[in-house]
């Protein structure tokens, strides 16, 4: 759950060989048929629990329980148990990525991280920190391919010169990229042939919009108007726009001052661009790519971000070396077909120990 994300989809055999059904996310009473707005999901609900409790056999919660309070995940695990269902869950974010103040995904892991009945999560570091912060051992097992095929194999096409790219998307509270970028305005024209290309989608603009942002639209509009930046406005990318896109860049710069894993950074490695990613989080141990410091100096102590920590050196230096240090590493197609079938097995083999 959610069974429509693409994390969820991949971790299971494309022929389904390895047996495992997913129940379809139902949709939300109220929510249009052709919404692609976020909903809460209705399997997070208890009454769907005993609604539906005959029709699964593992309850395997990665996303989605973002709104729930730590008393409504407490009643979705007491009903699990009531009926006997094992809880899976897959620790994707220790930080996440969409909360300015921590204290409310902390609460919420502090249900599910100890019920649990089998944790997952998709890298070392992150499963050192469960360990120490629950005495939980989690299973570590590698994020899935996100780009499918034919654009997984689809050869990147030659051309001169060298694309930064930093995608602002709608601001989420990790991102600092009026900073980042900036910063990048004092390496990447050193650079022969280099451009700084940022995107940013058109909700940031509108005052009616949550994610306006006319601080950050007016310093990009400052950086752009000297020539400094190619900016880009626009509205949502879909997936074969944004693989176009991904494909488009030599180097993708992410602006992220907290999170822990990233299905960015896996798009990227599934297409030939190289990833300079914050040396926060775990995401350097995901796939390889360069890293440089960013951070928050009040994040860990559960008062909200605080003042963003930039090393600029250390971004000018992961720019310059991704610039001297081409093609970029790129995932072979066999390779991640291989681990796909190897993560299903591995997700059948927990499930079946789950229920023994």
């Amino acid at each position: 759950m959610p069974a429509g994300h693409v994390y969820v989809r991949h971790i299971h055999a494309p022929d389904g060989s390895d047996g495992v059904r997913l129940l379809p996310d139902p949709r939300p009473n109220g929510a249009p048929s052709t919404s692609q707005q976020w909903w809460p999901p209705v399997m997070l609900d208890p009454a769907w629990i005993d609604a539906h409790h005959t029709a699964f056999d593992v309850y395997h919660l990665h996303f989605g329980f973002d709104a729930q309070t730590p008393q409504q995940l407490a009643a979705l695990v007491g009903r699990l148990r009531r009926y006997g269902k094992p809880l899976v869950q897959t620790v994707h974010d220790l930080r996440n990525p969409h909360h300015p103040d921590r204290r409310a995904h902390d609460a919420a892991l502090d249900v599910l991280i100890p019920a649990a009945d089998c944790l997952i999560t998709l890298t070392p570091g992150a499963a050192a920190e469960i360990s120490s912060r629950w005495g939980r051992t989690a299973h570590v097992l590698p994020h899935p391919h996100v780009v499918d095929e034919p654009a997984l194999s689809r050869p990147r096409g030659h051309r001169a010169g060298f694309v930064v790219g930093v995608h602002a998307k709608s601001l989420r509270p990790n991102m600092a990229p009026l900073q980042v970028v900036t910063a990048l305005t004092r390496v990447v024209p050193d650079l022969p042939g280099a451009v700084l290309q940022v995107d940013i989608h058109r909700d940031t603009h509108d005052p009616a919009a949550g994610a306006y942002a006319p601080e950050v639209v007016a310093g990009l509009r400052a950086l752009a108007g000297r020539r400094l930046i190619d900016l880009r406005v626009h509205d949502y990318f879909d997936d074969d726009a944004l693989w176009t896109y991904l494909q488009s860049l030599d180097l993708s710069v992410l602006p992220y001052t907290f999170g822990t894993h990233s299905g960015w950074l896996e798009a990227c490695h599934d297409l030939g661009t190289a990833v300079a990613a914050p040396d926060c989080g775990f995401y350097a141990q995901q796939r390889p790519c360069h890293t440089y410091g960013h951070g928050h100096r009040a994040d860990l102590d559960g008062t909200g971000p605080g003042e963003a920590l930039l090393d600029e050196a250390s971004l000018h230096a992961a720019v310059r070396q991704a610039y001297a240090h081409r093609p970029a590493w790129r995932a072979h197609p066999p390779v991640r077909a291989a681990e796909r079938q190897n993560l299903a097995a591995a997700h059948r083999a927990l499930y079946e120990a789950c229920l023994s």
